[in-house]
């Protein structure tokens, strides 16, 4: 535990040392608000709720969070300290928790910072305090979904770029993976199988995300998210202790 945590300290204290975080956070706050207010038409809606907040966000965070997440595991095999991490008395999964739970925290920082968005119908009007918390959950949740991705490709390669480009192709399917031409097109490949359909559709985060915008707290968009995360950081552990004893048996 103490080496965890040391590898969390050490990962949010990355993220203050430069300008990533604050350049990072003032976009994240500045994007937000021009959804909302300008191309979500919050008041001329009428309606004192923050739909036209959360709507933006799957697709927000499908640049932004890899954008974090592509230095987390690429960064250290390039400059090698990949190795020095490693020999610290800490296994390849406890590590990635660490920093996973490092990013995650900067990032549901940024999410909170956004409390003036929620202020303003609550000035305005009488909005449901209730399902505007559970779409933060929710919106914290898919963050920490497709940071696990982003993890996860990391991993694989050195480069930077790739691994951006990687966690944005796999959190794009897993947003538009519910959508009317993804699910026709699986209808058309299994014509009748209604199973298979359901199945591709429940893999979209819109389908989770959705029920929580609505304030409908479902055990099963927890337990969704929460199994993307734990899939990735499992693939992101595999592929760290993979490389590792390559090296060692390259060194042997």
């Amino acid at each position: 535990m103490n080496a965890m945590l040391a590898i969390m300290r050490r990962e949010l204290r990355s993220y203050f040392l430069t300008p990533v975080a604050y350049v990072f956070i003032v976009i994240f706050l500045v994007l937000t608000s021009t959804f909302t207010f300008y191309l979500g038409g919050f008041y001329e809606r009428g309606q004192a709720d923050l739909a036209p907040f959360f709507n933006f966000h799957p697709w927000l965070y499908l640049f932004l969070v890899p954008a974090v997440a592509m230095r987390l595991w690429s960064e250290e095999k390039r400059t090698g300290t990949l190795e020095l991490l490693l020999t610290l008395p800490i296994t390849p999964g406890q590590a990635v928790i660490g920093t996973l739970i490092a990013s995650w925290a900067f990032l549901i920082l940024a999410l909170v910072l956004t409390f003036p968005i929620w202020l303003t119908p609550v000035f305005l009007g009488s909005p449901d305090n209730g399902a505007i918390l559970c779409a933060y959950i929710g919106s914290g949740l898919m963050a920490g979904a497709y940071l696990a991705i982003g993890c996860m490709t990391s991993a694989l390669t050195r480069n930077q770029v790739v691994s951006f480009i990687l966690s944005v192709v796999i959190c794009l399917f897993t947003i538009l993976a519910g959508f009317p031409p993804v699910t026709d097109f699986i209808q058309g490949l299994f014509p009748g199988n209604d199973a298979i359909v359901t199945v591709v559709a429940n893999l979209s985060v819109m389908t989770h995300f959705e029920a929580l915008q609505r304030g409908v707290l479902h055990l099963r968009d927890l337990v969704f998210f929460l199994s993307v995360i734990a899939l990735a950081l499992f693939a992101t552990a595999a592929i760290i202790r993979s490389d590792q004893e390559t090296k060692k048996a390259e060194g042997f």
